[in-house]
């Protein structure tokens, strides 16, 4: 790693103390969004406007022709700070980069057949924008797609308009300025570049000395590089000037004669191409102070490049430093977003920004809330959460459309307290270094991480659940067979697919059980119980694109005029449709009274009250999130689930066996959504392959797993030996480790003629419910499978407690225990 140049570190160390008092004590690193501006430059204005007189430039009066003598100069010299020949190029100045990036948009949405924009994924939120206003619009998701599209020939009939930044301002990445050259040759003069370049020119050099190869459009914010004044410019190719022959708009000064009294016309200015597009007075003080500023910055600090070269070795120091901080234990203190082919030691790919965020020493996310806090109380000036930068966020993050429309539902917004959801930060800390960084800053900031986010005494992981007396359990040879879920209460399960980590919430696997169909009259959700074609809606989760699709099937197939329905998995279906989808209404769920959101669309009732021959709507009732933070469910699981207060005596084939009473507190209930009773519902196999042999002997026909609504069925490993199954061992159960996730067991489920209804065919049948009778009868119920609740995990800075899942093909580990042994797993797993 390159040494910083310490002349001039000290240098800037002095001129800091001199010029800049409000930054002592200050620890420096957001250069990109703090406005600072020397003693020097504000000296230098100050004497500017006290000593010249300056008017309106739209006037012939002397202060009028001095202000514009004056403009004309200054946009030679920005002009020629950029190594641009006023012969080939115009500068227009705006308000900031954004209205020079709308300027453009303009211009290209004026035409007559409308405008093809792309767009790269790391562009800024003022970039991206400009898609709404294009005929059609394409986003490259990485560079790889653009190199593709860029040596194809152009086919698109519509003018084009490429957008992309010079440097990411999220990440500091710099992209390929050779873009614009091989656009220009290869798209037939039909397609123009545009270049954000507000990022790059705040600490490099950017060269447009060869007109040939320039961005046809190149926007800059000019206090991004000088701190002030507050002002943008737009530098246009002249080649490609007439792309603004299109803009409709004109104001004052762009315009020689307007007509509006009986007649519409007007004529535009034409000796120069910024006066066709600066409407209204220029802000004229602010380039007198332009002027200033670029005198100030070349006596302060020399060059752009001379800059470039500091800040690069002051990133490169803290981009190694950051990553090779560790905790006690050897769990990396930061992620640092990097992108693979950017080289820090580069200042061809990279910039002088690090974006990062910090994890414990469990591997959990840091809320950047509480970072940014911190960092306030400490005076450390950073920059966290989106960053404007959409594109870049979602693909670092690895956060898909749907979560993230899932996050902003769930109140999720740049810069509030809902930074972590689904153990996946929703954005990140970024820190820029500028021409007024020094050493100091960056090792302050380590020194900062170390003292509050670096966990030094090695950090033990949650510890697993003993069996009683303390002896460890022996091998399990259980595993989840399956896992199920039901997103429209009493319609079809839907199985998550091997491989995929499913999310356990406070109410049971995620969308389980969150819609229901209740009927237009009484309110009351509908269930197999009577209408026994509900097992032909088969609903299903596709993470894709954050939707619940529900198809129908078999018989179901062609009662309605299209046979699949598509609503959004966010719980605020305004970030789809952009207008509230519910109304609130009143509907009763096994016979509780509850406040549900039921769908206004028309569309969607008719779809199932066709299906199903019944008014009905689809209503939801939807979860309401993990953490302390998140609200309380008006339904909860029923206290008589809860085995352990009652002895039992069952002395029949299947039954259950004596248990000690082990609780004497108070029961704590379960939230739940829609389910009958509890959370979750575990089946074992062995017990179904024996409850299945005992139906065969009376020759009856053979259960589905299905038939029972389990959400988690347990079987035995292929590695067991032959008559190894232990069938209705889980009424011994206490307690389970799914994966690294614990689960308590509440009781055994009370089974009813629901069972009874083929899942696949929706006919009734007599099994398994008779021999379930005769075999799983006590106190006049019939029981099968066992109610079941997630345990949360004390330490809410652990990956598994930030977001618990558990997976198809999980280890199962089973445990029985006394009173005392369940109270000291409850205390050391619950929070």
């Amino acid at each position: 790693m390159e040494e910083p140049d310490c002349s001039y570190d000290k240098a800037i160390e002095e001129l800091r103390l001199r010029e800049y008092p409000m930054l002592q004590g200050t620890t420096y690193l957001d250069h990109a969004g703090t406005t600072l501006y020397a003693k020097s430059l504000i000296d230098r204005f100050a004497n500017d406007m006290t000593s010249h007189l300056y008017g309106n430039p739209h006037s012939a009066s002397n202060s009028s022709q001095l202000t514009t003598r004056r403009i004309e100069d200054v946009r030679v010299r920005l002009l020629g700070l950029f190594n641009a020949d006023p012969q080939d190029f115009d500068v227009v100045f705006v308000a900031n980069a954004t209205a020079g990036i709308k300027l453009v948009m303009e211009a290209f949405r004026d035409g007559s057949d409308g405008f093809w924009f792309g767009y790269h994924k790391d562009s800024h939120t003022s970039l991206i924008g400009v898609r709404e206003a294009a005929t059609r619009h394409q986003c490259f998701a990485s560079d790889t797609e653009v190199d593709s599209w860029t040596h194809e020939t152009n086919t698109e009939a519509l003018a084009g308009l490429f957008a992309y930044p010079a440097q990411s301002n999220m990440n500091g990445r710099r992209l390929p300025l050779d873009w614009s050259r091989r656009i220009r040759s290869n798209k037939n003069g039909r397609m123009y570049t545009l270049l954000d370049a507000a990022a790059l020119v705040s600490t490099s050099p950017l060269d447009l000395s060869d007109s040939s190869a320039a961005p046809d459009f190149t926007v800059l914010s000019l206090y991004k590089i000088f701190g002030f004044p507050d002002l943008g410019a737009l530098i246009v190719r002249k080649a490609s000037g007439s792309v603004f022959d299109n803009r409709r708009y004109f104001g004052g000064g762009t315009v020689e004669m307007v007509v509006c009294l009986k007649e519409q016309w007007h004529a535009k200015k034409s000796e120069a191409l910024h006066e066709r597009l600066e409407d209204g007075t220029l802000p004229i003080h602010s380039i007198m102070a332009l002027d200033s500023a670029i005198s100030v910055q070349q006596e302060l600090f020399g060059s752009l490049s001379r800059i470039s070269r500091h800040t690069a070795v002051l990133a490169a120091r803290l981009f190694e430093r950051l990553t090779s901080l560790r905790h006690g234990n050897g769990v990396p203190v930061c992620r640092v977003y990097k992108d693979t082919g950017s080289d820090y030691t580069n200042t061809q790919t990279q910039g002088p920004i690090v974006a990062l965020n910090l994890c414990n020493g469990l591997g959990g996310w840091i809320s950047n809330a509480e970072v940014e806090k911190l960092a306030a109380v400490k005076n450390f000036q950073i920059r966290t959460g989106g960053l404007c930068n959409p594109g870049g966020v979602a693909a670092s993050l690895e956060l898909a459309p749907w979560e993230m429309r899932e996050n902003f539902s769930a109140g999720q917004r740049c810069g509030n307290d809902n930074d972590i959801l689904r153990a996946k930060p929703t954005g990140m800390i970024r820190i820029s270094l500028g021409a007024m960084s020094v050493v100091k800053d960056v090792d302050a900031f380590i020194d900062f991480v170390q003292e509050f986010f670096v966990e030094h005494t090695p950090v033990p992981s949650p510890q697993p659940l003993t069996s009683p007396g303390n002896e460890p359990p022996t091998r399990s040879h259980l595993h989840v067979e399956s896992l199920s879920i039901y997103p429209v209460k009493s319609c079809a399960a839907w199985s998550v697919p091997r491989g995929i980590p499913w999310e356990v919430r406070r109410e049971g696997l995620a969308w389980d059980r969150e819609w229901c169909l209740v009927h237009q009259g009484t309110g009351a959700a509908l269930s197999q119980k009577r209408y026994p074609k509900m097992t032909l809606i088969r609903p299903s989760i596709d993470l894709g694109v954050g939707m619940l699709r529900i198809q129908l099937v078999g018989a179901l197939r062609d009662s309605t005029r299209r046979n699949e329905i598509m609503v959004p998995l966010s719980a605020d279906p305004r970030v789809y449709t952009g207008e509230p989808a519910y109304r609130d209404s009143d509907a009763k769920v096994c016979g509780d009274s509850i406040r549900a959101k039921t769908y206004k669309s028309g569309e969607i009732s008719a779809f199932f009250s066709q299906a199903l021959g019944v008014a009905c709507h689809l209503a939801r009732f939807p979860a309401t999130g993990n953490g302390p933070s998140a609200s309380v469910s008006s339904r909860h699981s029923k206290a008589h689930l809860q085995k352990y207060q009652r002895a039992t005596n069952m002395h029949i084939p299947g039954a259950f066996p004596d248990a000690l009473p082990l609780a004497s507190g108070p029961i704590v209930s379960k939230p739940i959504l829609l389910s009958n009773e509890s959370p979750i519902l575990t089946i074992s196999r062995s017990s179904l392959n024996r409850l299945n042999e005992l139906i065969k002997i009376d020759g009856g026909k053979a259960a589905q797993a299905e038939v029972f609504r389990a959400n988690v069925v347990v079987a035995q490993d292929m590695s067991c030996p032959p008559g190894a199954e232990q069938p209705y061992d889980e009424d011994n159960w206490r307690f389970l480790q799914i994966g690294q996730q614990y689960f308590e067991m509440l009781g055994p489920c009370r089974r009813c003629q629901m069972v009874c209804v083929d899942q696949h065919t929706a006919e009734k049948n007599q099994e398994p419910f008779v021999t379930l009778s005769k075999t799983r009868r006590f106190d006049g119920r019939v029981y099968f499978g066992e109610h079941t609740c997630h345990l949360p995990m004390n330490d809410s800075s652990s990956p598994l407690a930030q977001n618990p899942t558990i997976s198809v093909g999980d280890p199962v580990v089973p445990f029985l225990e006394d009173q005392a042994h369940r109270d000291t797993c409850l205390q050391a797993l619950v929070g």
